[in-house]
């Protein structure tokens, strides 16, 4: 008959939430040592509903990413036809961000208010009547307008996307669901500038936008079709004090972060802003704690899964948020490479993830959660920390091989940590849980463009050099590689067993010891 479930307590974590539910003898009768191999390894097996869900939100998110990063290359032809400052029309990517922000940690209570699946559906038409407008604007105000829906769509779009297929997979399913939803943001940074380059010289910069459109109307009438619906009743009333003081603390905080070592604005601009944004941050952590249903609710930090895996998440991604920045600006400025030659090497970084998605579910059920956020973490530091060796000397062939086994290595640690988050995360919270998550997400990546500038600023400045020197990169690049560094240790913290009911991966309990029995029985 089958064991008892057998709980693990570490520290102040109460980690019983891993079960193993492996045959064992019972009764008074002697024991035989198991014959069978330290790890029972299973096949995946990923329902027809699973990979159908995942494809639809896969390719609505490939949407919402490939048009963060197509935009970049048809601002300087967008400013010629609006006659504007080509410098001025940054704020077409900023007002999409920060809307995309502010409206985030509401994601949660609106899916499980309406209905997760016309939620997604819903956002899916903001985000595309977004474009249209976007592709019909005259002038720069009517851009940033139809920039600012874009980004509310946007922000429905990614956390109920992920939080709905939370909601399809079973636990076993999970890995290999998540690998797919991180597809998307791997894609986008290589197909968007070029396929932007080639709309804005063979066509019009306005179908930047408008190649939306079909790709729209083709997910909402999937998700109609065949995208089940949950939902869950909301824990009480919107919080739309928590909304304000979220929104603002967020919006200030990444200015202050995006603006730090770049010289874009004073610095007293810089400082202020970032000071605004803790505060209010403060005052949104105690108006929180007399909440019965916070929009972003921090005791779900308390789990052990979500709690670790958030912690190291922000950390690994803070590092590794820097690369888009600092490795193209290394290429070009430090090497004198063009900008196409730079976005070929660049891109040795994503096919390397890409080729990692369909080994994840494999690897993770080989050496389990816990061993792999710790090796795999190692070696992603290291290979990222490498990078501070680059030099112009060096043969293509070893920059696209360290750029390779670092994207492969950095797929696999992005999957795991967004798998074994919702691992011990109740079904009443997940939505709650997507929310912060992936707030967490957006900040951790801008403050990761904010540390590798700003390191690379102060690297500058004390080298006494007018523009950033070959040495001054690789300062940046350990400083960036060290904070991804630390994030593999807090895996320590978990159970070997972490995560195996997510990958079919369990290992056969101990043997119960022989009963002797005593003389008279």
């Amino acid at each position: 008959m089958p064991g008892r479930p057998r709980g693990f307590s570490l520290g102040a974590f109460p980690l019983g939430l891993f079960p193993r539910g492996v045959p064992r003898n019972s009764g008074r009768m002697p024991a035989q040592p198991s014959l069978r191999s330290p790890r029972v390894v299973r096949s995946p097996q990923v329902s027809r509903q699973t990979r159908l869900t995942a494809v639809i939100v896969a390719c609505a998110l490939f949407m919402q990413n490939l048009d963060s990063t197509i935009i970049a290359t048809a601002l300087p032809t967008m400013a010629r036809s609006f006659g504007y400052d080509p410098v001025r029309m940054n704020v077409a990517l900023t007002s999409y961000l920060l809307s995309l922000t502010v409206f985030i940690p509401a994601s949660g209570w609106v899916a499980d208010r309406f209905g997760t699946r016309n939620v997604f559906r819903g956002a899916i038409v903001v985000f595309t009547v977004g474009s249209i407008l976007c592709g019909m604007s005259d002038g720069l105000v009517e851009l940033v307008a139809a920039r600012v829906l874009q980004g509310i769509g946007g922000a429905m779009m990614v956390p109920v996307g992920r939080l709905l297929l939370l909601r399809t997979a079973a636990k076993s399913e999970l890995v290999a669901a998540m690998a797919w939803l991180t597809m998307p943001a791997l894609l986008g940074p290589v197909v968007g500038p070029p396929l932007g380059g080639f709309i804005v010289t063979y066509f019009n910069w306005r179908w930047t936008f408008f190649i939306n459109i079909p790709v729209g109307l083709i997910g909402i009438v999937a998700v109609t079709l065949f995208i089940q619906d949950f939902r869950e009743p909301p824990r009480g009333r919107f919080d739309i004090r928590g909304l304000a003081l979220t929104g603002v603390a967020l919006v200030c905080l990444m200015f202050g972060l995006e603006t730090a070592g770049r010289g874009l604005v004073s610095r007293e601009l810089t400082g202020g802003m970032i000071a605004a944004g803790l505060v209010m941050a403060s005052l949104y952590y105690l108006h929180a704690r007399r909440m019965d249903a916070p929009l972003l609710d921090f005791t779900l930090m308390r789990l052990p899964c979500f709690g670790l895996s958030f912690t190291a998440m922000m950390l690994f991604r803070t590092g590794i948020g820097a690369i888009p920045f600092l490795l193209p600006m290394m290429l070009q400025v430090g090497f004198g490479d063009a900008a196409v030659e730079s976005g070929l090497i660049t891109f040795a970084s994503s096919a390397g993830a890409l080729v990692m998605k369909p080994a994840a579910q494999y690897a993770l059920r080989a050496f389990g959660f816990r061993d792999t956020l710790i090796w795999n973490g190692v070696l992603s530091g290291i290979m990222l920390t490498t990078c501070a060796l680059f030099r112009p000397t060096w043969p293509a062939a070893a920059i696209y091989f360290v750029l390779l086994v670092g994207g492969f290595l950095r797929s696999l640690q992005f999957t795991a940590y967004n798998t074994l988050a919702y691992g011990d995360v109740p079904r009443a919270q997940m939505s709650a849980a997507t929310s912060l998550y992936t707030a967490g997400q957006q900040l951790a990546a801008t403050i990761g463009v904010s540390v590798g500038a700003l390191a690379l600023e102060v690297a500058r400045t004390m080298s006494h050099h007018q523009t950033p020197q070959n040495a001054d990169f690789s300062v940046a690049f350990v400083v960036v590689g060290l904070m991804t560094l630390a994030a593999a240790p807090i895996a320590v913290f978990m159970p070997v067993t972490a995560g195996d009911d997510l990958t079919g991966r369990h290992a056969p309990e101990p043997p119960e010891p022989v009963v002797v029995p005593r003389a008279g029985e």
